[in-house]
């Protein structure tokens, strides 16, 4: 059952009956009772007996969802199990090095271990056999600290700090949560699931999206030894990523003059608490923005590209994603994604390697993976009927008459008319245009437009039959077009959690084939990272970063940063004295080979030769 609850009258004014397939997001005091269920439970007692535990090691859990099943099964949560070296005393000790082979499934209603769910430890040669392991199962396994204090080398001693100092304080200002910087207006909310949105996005007065989020992410593993079959995390739907909110530090996750805001949550039972510092607000420099140097003069003109950042960093047990929307001086909006964190581990036998991942550690074995996301773009390209056009590049072949020395090439657009869904195609350089057919851009006489450039990423590997296919439908498909319709925003659907299929999700949007040609139109991007797991990603991995990038296409009469002053940065200063400088604008630059390709000296074309 779904309530909706005015809560400035505190009355309920709408109710729905879910259908019981659908399971409700994971919530915090579920994963707090499944700890306590397996240290009441005696099967799970007699499971963790099984193994002969080094001296001074403790037993740990990280509660998970359950996943898709082919079976309708109660409401269960699962958990992944490691030891935890506890004689140093230091409760960051890492425990991910030594996983146990074993995996409790907890019925949340009854709170019990309803079974414990086997895992196979073997190698290639192994193929999907089980129980290789010995008794004694983390004897082979390695530490992996990363708190500095319980790391094995020293910290490196010459790195100086790197401080941004802005002395007349940060060029946005705030007004509750509407925010105003260079030219750009917009609101940010934060909600449960999806943490950090953006609304009514405008340029210099003119409305650029309604509304901007990350809609869902799925994580499938591509390990099928079972019950790895089940291992995918919806983590926007399952748990939310509003709640796995990090409360953000200063000096360390944002750097600069940093504006924090607050978000307000909802608790299981209804209650509203304050989470702190949720989402940080700063600016950023991105190196050059523009510059030109005049060859003849040797005068070069340069800006640098500034960006406003909105940000948030989740945590989801072993992994933390950094989420930013950057916005530029020169009309651009970035979605950027960065995954670090901890890579999922299993055991694996003593010397063994596996198809299925990479043996990171001594005996942890790092699985094969995806992180695929869904970014939902709902556009309002000055004003909210809009049309999706689609352009590509392409070869033309040599004609006498129309490209007779074969240089030409072609640029196809294509009005995209009903919902549907396409691929990014870097041989065509496919570009995805949302434009406004009723304004016309003064100077080129198109269609006033924003575009991006869907990123080739690798889509879902899993099988199209498989249940992990079934349920994350958005993963198949690169760019999906739809009409607008009120409360659709989850990619993967509303309801993720234990889910068997993609209901409601965009998938279902597309099928409803509506005309979305000059009308209320979104559009949503997929895009991800194929995770193969490498040596260098342990014990925490450095960020792999991805981006998207929206910019204005005809939407300006010229580039809308072309007023951006060129200061100098008088803070720089030489790290070596023979270096010399000219950044400042309108500094005259000594003569590279690049700069003496031209035609010559100007001349006056009336006077006498």
């Amino acid at each position: 059952m779904e309530s909706w609850v005015d809560v400035v009258s505190g009355k309920e004014v709408k109710t729905r009956q879910v259908d019981k397939m659908h399971q409700s997001a994971l919530t915090i005091h579920e994963f707090q009772a499944f700890t306590e269920a397996c240290l009441a439970s005696p099967l799970y007692k007699k499971a963790v007996a099984e193994f002969n535990l080094p001296e001074g090691f403790v037993v740990t859990i990280d509660p998970w969802p359950y996943g898709g099943d082919a079976e309708i099964v109660p409401r269960y949560t699962q958990g992944l199990c490691f030891a935890k070296d506890a004689r140093s005393g230091n409760e960051d000790s890492n425990h991910y090095p030594y996983p146990l082979p074993i995996i409790p499934v907890l019925d949340t209603f009854s709170k019990e271990i309803v079974r414990i769910d086997r895992l196979a430890t073997g190698g290639r040669e192994d193929g999907l056999a089980y129980g290789t392991h010995k008794k004694n199962v983390l004897d082979h396994c390695s530490p992996g600290e990363y708190v500095p204090e319980l790391l094995s080398q020293l910290l490196r001693t010459d790195v100086k700090p790197l401080n941004v100092i802005q002395p007349e304080g940060p060029s946005f200002q705030v007004d509750g949560n509407l925010i105003e910087w260079q030219k750009w207006r917009f609101r940010v909310g934060f909600n449960p699931r999806e943490g950090a949105t953006l609304h009514d996005v405008r340029y210099d007065g003119r409305s650029v999206l309604y509304r901007l989020s990350l809609s869902e992410m799925t994580v499938p593993y591509g390990d099928p030894r079972p019950p790895f079959h089940r291992k995918q995390a919806f983590d926007f739907g399952d748990a939310g990523a509003g709640r796995a909110a990090n409360n953000l530090a200063l000096g360390c996750d944002c750097l600069g003059v940093i504006k924090y805001f607050d978000a307000v949550l909802q608790e299981p039972d209804g209650t509203a608490s304050v989470s702190k510092n949720v989402v940080c607000l700063h600016e950023q420099d991105n190196g050059i923005g523009w510059k030109h140097t005049n060859f003849r003069t040797q005068r070069a003109v340069v800006t640098r590209l500034r960006e406003l950042v909105v940000q948030f960093i989740i945590t989801l047990a072993n992994y933390e994603y950094i989420f930013a929307y950057k916005l530029d001086q020169a009309g651009g909006i970035s979605i950027e994604t960065r995954a670090t964190g901890i890579v999922s581990v299993v055991n694996i036998d003593p010397g063994k390697t596996s198809p299925w991942g990479n043996v990171v550690s001594s005996g942890a074995l790092a699985q094969n993976h995806q992180h695929l996301f869904c970014i939902r773009i709902d556009p309002a390209i000055d004003g909210q009927n809009n049309t999706v056009v689609t352009e590509e590049s392409l070869p033309m072949p040599i004609s006498k008459k129309f490209n007779p020395y074969g240089s030409g090439y072609e640029v196809k657009q294509t009005v995209i008319k009903n919902s549907q869904f396409f691929d990014a195609s870097p041989q065509t350089n496919l570009t995805v245009k949302m434009t406004n057919p009723s304004k016309m851009n003064p100077v080129s006489g198109r269609s006033v437009s924003y575009k991006f450039i869907p990123t080739p990423s690798q889509l879902i590997l899993a099988d199209p039959e498989s249940i992990m296919t079934k349920r994350a439908q958005f993963a198949q498909h690169h760019v999906w077009v739809t009409k607008y319709k009120d409360g659709e925003f989850w990619a993967g659907g509303e309801f993720t959690n234990q889910s068997k299929k993609e209901v409601d999700g965009v998938a279902d949007a597309v099928a409803r084939n509506e005309n979305v040609e000059n009308d209320d139109v979104v559009v949503w991007n997929t895009f991800g990272l194929t995770h193969n797991p490498r040596v260098e990603d342990w014990p925490v991995m450095p960020v792999e970063i991805h981006q998207i990038h929206l910019r204005p296409a005809d939407f300006f009469t010229a580039n809308p940063a072309i007023d951006v002053p060129g200061f100098k940065n008088n803070a720089s200063v030489l790290a070596d004295e023979a270096l010399k400088s000219c950044c400042e604008s309108g500094d005259v630059q000594q003569a590279p080979a690049s700069h003496l390709q031209g035609t010559g000296p100007d001349f006056d074309p009336k006077s006498k030769l």
